[in-house]
């Protein structure tokens, strides 16, 4: 048995290799898949509905994709589509794909699987003790959920469903990224740990080559192998660059969680075939209760932002004892100049970069102190105007802070902007990061079939 399966890009719009993607065709892939989202970027666009990248892009590359899988007469699985697998998200790609039918003449039967999640009903399985939290997921009460955009994460089941009742184009909520590539080879019988771990190794298009990219890879899926091949000449694939893989979005080298179990790849074996391809063989897949992830986001506040830089070795010197009297300081006024707020409802944010702005408290100690430091200044409030008036406020304070070596009033930050505040608009937050037990892998998701022409 032999199953073909093209990994045209790591995520839908952000291109791929046309020629790479027609010499991949000519190989007769038996599905194409891939992903369209993610929460990597933070949680807006899953609060707001609106998609990281554009629909420009993402139509271009659905047009060659749809064109491809014209072509063959093959599926084409596309999963967490609008970037956070929002209902609109899906009905906004299935637009896309309609325009792009209507174009070239093409017609498929089209599903499209929403994974929006009822906030109520999970506020009762809350109540119930329903919901479990993943590792570091947030405190998470019931006003959380109810003003929470939920959605579910799908496995394999909902989308092999809507492939037997016919539907050649899937568009899917949010979904595992793997799910997308296992969904067919499980279909047609193949070794489940064999299937998990091709479907881990493509899940990113390219990003597992050497230099990595939004291009693509092939994946031969045999009985007791599987071989991984790039789709151009530009990209090398190494043994270890496949099996550094495993551990990109996973907390563990070798075990990867899925919906109904773990992907176990300790004793995996990685063989370099050329240059450009990796045999691999050994993993295992162990069913385990089947339980499906919740993500959810919610409206934190408004945001203006006011960027600078500072160049004063005495200054940066005193910067951390002077950013907790800034906090204090401002906190102080924000009663004084605007009544009518609650200052707990407003954040005013320091970032200094150049002195642990990413890593915080685990910056590693005795590195050489920075000649210059870049200070972002992030002010949240309830609602724009008052976010926008108090980083005003803000903006002109700090830039005179006391330093307690200098006598008189000195210039601490150098704004390289003006005015130097820059409105954000609406700011999210994470609010789930659980799972729950449906009655069925199916049950949190509900699939609409048309018949595009």
């Amino acid at each position: 048995m032999e199953i073909r399966i093209l990994a045209p890009t790591g995520v839908l719009g952000a291109g791929f290799s046309r020629p790479g993607l027609a010499a991949a065709v000519e190989q007769r892939p038996h599905v194409i898949a891939c992903d369209a989202g993610s929460t990597d970027s933070g949680p807006a666009a899953l609060g707001s509905g609106t998609p990281k990248l554009s629909d420009t892009a993402v139509r271009s590359d659905l047009e060659a994709l749809l064109l491809a899988r014209d072509h063959l007469d093959v599926p084409l699985i596309i999963g967490s589509c609008g970037t956070a697998g929002r209902d609109d998200g899906v009905d906004r790609v299935a637009g896309l794909a309609r325009d792009v039918a209507a174009a070239h003449g093409l017609r498929f039967r089209l599903a499209r699987i929403h994974a929006d999640q009822d906030p109520a009903r999970i506020a009762a399985l809350h109540r119930a003790g329903g919901l479990r939290p993943l590792a570091a997921a947030p405190a998470v009460s019931e006003e959380d959920i109810l003003g929470s955009h939920i959605v579910a994460m799908m496995g394999v089941e909902p989308i092999q469903a809507a492939l037997g009742e016919g539907a050649q184009v899937v568009l899917a909520g949010r979904a595992s990224d793997t799910a997308l590539f296992a969904a067919v080879p499980h279909l047609r019988g193949a070794d489940p740990g064999l299937t998990w771990h091709a479907a881990k190794t493509v899940e990113c298009g390219a990003a597992c080559a050497i230099p990595p990219g939004a291009d693509g890879l092939f994946v031969h899926l045999r009985d007791d192998h599987f071989t991984v091949s790039t789709t151009t000449g530009e990209r090398r694939l190494t043994p270890r660059s496949v099996a550094a893989h495993t551990l990109y979005e996973n907390a563990d080298p070798f075990l990867v969680t899925e919906p109904g179990g773990v992907l176990d790849t300790r004793d995996a074996r990685y063989e370099a075939v050329s240059d450009f391809s990796v045999r691999v063989s050994g993993a295992r897949f162990r069913p385990t209760g089947y339980t499906v992830k919740l993500e959810g986001a919610a409206l934190a506040g408004y945001q203006t932002i006011v960027v600078g830089g500072i160049r004063d070795r005495v200054v940066i010197d005193a910067l951390p004892e002077l950013v907790p009297l800034a906090d204090k300081h401002f906190a102080a006024r924000i009663a004084d100049l605007f009544p009518a707020v609650d200052p707990a409802t407003v954040d005013i944010s320091f970032r200094t970069y150049g002195t642990g702005a990413v890593l915080g408290a685990h910056e590693l100690p005795g590195l050489a102190p920075p000649t210059e430091v870049g200070v972002l200044i992030t002010v949240t409030a309830p609602a724009q105007r008052l976010a926008h008036d108090i980083a005003t406020f803000v903006a002109h304070a700090a830039a005179h802070l006391p330093i307690p070596r200098y006598e008189g009033l000195v210039s601490t930050i150098a704004y390289p902007h003006s005015p130097p505040e820059t409105d954000r608009g609406p700011a999210y937050r994470f609010t789930l990061n659980h799972t729950i037990a449906p009655a069925s892998p199916t049950e949190p998701f509900r699939t609409h079939l048309e018949d595009v022409s």
